[in-house]
């Protein structure tokens, strides 16, 4: 079958309500905006602004701000066909505070954990070339058994597998569990992001650079971007064999908040396009840049 979406995100399209002040803390926070959120949302949506046929499969609460979530994905040019509306849960919301460093958040989950199997169809995943999620949507069921499955699933029928690995253990206290289902996830022969921030939660401790690319690669994944903050990125593949360290860059930073899934949405552009792990990890870090430097979503039109 032709390949007519080079991207299906799929899990979590729900609100973010970030602070209008620099806080580290919510505690500190008074007052929010509200942005279209949820990292497969926002990867769909970055994809798509940078000219790539982007498809999201999520499920959103029957009601107003599911409503206004769907139509944000949209107006980025993401394909909302196969975005479920949850009659029994209400759409998912999120606190972020805004700042300059890892932010403080509250997840509030309801419909976006709904996703079910006849949600991923074999007939889907064989139009995609990358089917990609996140261990936020991993994290309950029944969507976690939902993406593992169709994540084996889209490695038999052609389709290239994704996760952005931001593991947070107030989403997923379990850490165990984390480990196993990610195992299973990376299986299929994974495209995998971590910062050293998520790195660091999964271990339960800072964890040295080859340890998490060894332990990554020897779960399935072909290829780990281990992503340093300020001191740049560091691509691994052919079983860690071959790796390429990037450096940062000087700038400002405006926001951090989506910050990882710019980046990733740069490098996978890159990664369509053909291109070497040295200049896909440029590719993201150019759409990072373009994200750390301003407030709200990336602008429309971009290219890499």
């Amino acid at each position: 079958m032709e390949k007519t979406i080079d991207i299906l995100a799929v899990g979590e399209l729900l609100a973010d309500l970030i602070g209008q002040q620099m806080h580290d803390s919510l505690l500190d926070t008074p007052t929010f905006e509200r942005f279209q959120g949820g990292s497969p949302a926002n990867m769909a949506a970055n994809m798509a602004r940078l000219g790539n046929r982007a498809a999201l499969v999520a499920c959103v609460g029957n009601d107003n701000l599911g409503l206004y979530l769907v139509d944000e994905v949209g107006r980025a040019g993401v394909d909302t066909e196969h975005i479920a509306r949850s009659t029994h849960e209400p759409t998912s919301i999120v606190l972020v505070s805004r700042s300059k460093g890892t932010p403080d958040f509250i997840a509030y989950r309801q419909a976006d954990r709904q996703l079910m199997p006849y949600h991923l169809p074999d007939t889907l995943l064989t139009q995609a070339r990358l089917f990609h999620t996140t261990c936020f949507a991993l994290s309950q069921e029944p969507a976690q058994s939902t993406l593992v499955d169709a994540a084996a699933r889209a490695g038999r029928v052609g389709c290239q597998v994704s996760i952005d690995c931001n593991y947070a253990p107030s989403i997923w206290p379990d850490r165990e569990q984390a480990w196993q289902v990610i195992k299973a996830y990376c299986s299929a022969g994974a495209l995998v992001k971590l910062s050293e921030d998520d790195a660091a939660r999964l271990y339960g401790q800072p964890a040295g650079t080859d340890q998490i690319i060894a332990d990554f690669h020897e779960m399935g994944a072909t290829l780990v971007c281990l992503t340093l903050g300020a001191e740049g990125s560091l691509v691994s593949t052919n079983g860690g064999a071959d790796r390429v360290q990037l450096p940062g860059r000087n700038i400002d930073v405006i926001d951090v908040t989506g910050a990882g899934d710019a980046y990733w949405a740069g490098f996978l552009t890159a990664w369509l396009d053909g291109r070497n792990p040295a200049a896909c990890a440029e590719a993201g870090a150019d759409v990072a840049v373009m994200k750390l430097t301003r407030k709200g979503p990336l602008p429309t039109g971009i290219s890499i």
